[in-house]
């Protein structure tokens, strides 16, 4: 790993998934949830999530099963999504440490937005679903379809913010977050897939993103290589 980071609050970017990252739930499923085909949408997922399907065709395939479903049911389904537990001190903290915060979403903006305002993140990123006559059409449009797109997207970000990717920080759960664990400076892993897991510098394994805090706080140029693969089971 890369991993020029220090106690500088100049020029740090932090980069968050949102499903089962910022929030307790995948947005997905509780959209395929209201419109009776979670168990289908849940299969999938599972199968993307672990790497044993291509995140695009993934992507594709639920929400088409999600056609039909009206926007209002859809809103009512995401709005009830609670965050994880300890997303807003967390936010809170990086922010007073001088990060700027951005949210990198293969999911959906009539959630990640409201999330991304929930949280104050400076900069949210996802896909649209598309609508048509107040009914979803089955159909994802969005710079996120692509198993390699969150790389493209967070090396934009870095760029906007004049930082380079290895200044900043990554925290994911999921296959689809490997490409940007590779090329961050500092990654970690909140309650993550298995094969993210050798992606990461930090595993956490308590479901409370107040755990990373400690690990933000000795980040350092000394401790970043003696952090790697340390997993926190605690908090």
């Amino acid at each position: 790993m890369n991993c020029p980071i220090n106690d500088s609050t100049e020029n740090k970017l932090i980069v968050f998934d949102m499903d089962s990252t910022l929030i307790d739930a995948e947005t997905i499923d509780e959209l395929a949830r209201a419109a009776g085909v979670v168990s289908k949408v849940e299969e999938i997922t599972k199968r993307a999530m672990y790497g044993d399907l291509d995140f695009e065709q993934a992507l594709a395939e639920r929400v088409k099963l999600l056609e039909g479903l009206s926007l209002e049911t859809a809103l009512d389904a995401v709005n009830q999504i609670d965050l994880m537990p300890g997303a807003a001190e967390l936010v809170l903290y990086v922010k007073s440490r001088g990060y700027k915060t951005a949210m990198i979403s293969g999911g959906f903006t009539l959630a990640a937005n409201r999330v991304g305002q929930m949280l104050g993140i400076d900069f949210v990123v996802s896909n649209e679903l598309l609508v048509e006559d107040g009914y979803l059409t089955g159909e994802v449009v969005g710079p996120v379809t692509q198993s390699d797109s969150k790389a493209k997207v967070f090396e934009e970000l870095a760029q906007l913010y004049n930082v380079r990717p290895e200044q900043c920080v990554v925290v994911g759960d999921g296959a689809n977050d490997a490409c940007i664990f590779e090329i961050a400076g500092f990654a970690i892993a909140f309650n993550p897939k298995p094969i993210l897991r050798e992606y990461a510098d930090v595993v956490i394994t308590v479901k409370d993103l107040r755990a990373v805090i400690p690990v933000l706080e000795s980040l350092s140029y000394q401790c970043c290589n003696q952090a790697q693969h340390v997993d926190i089971e605690h908090y």
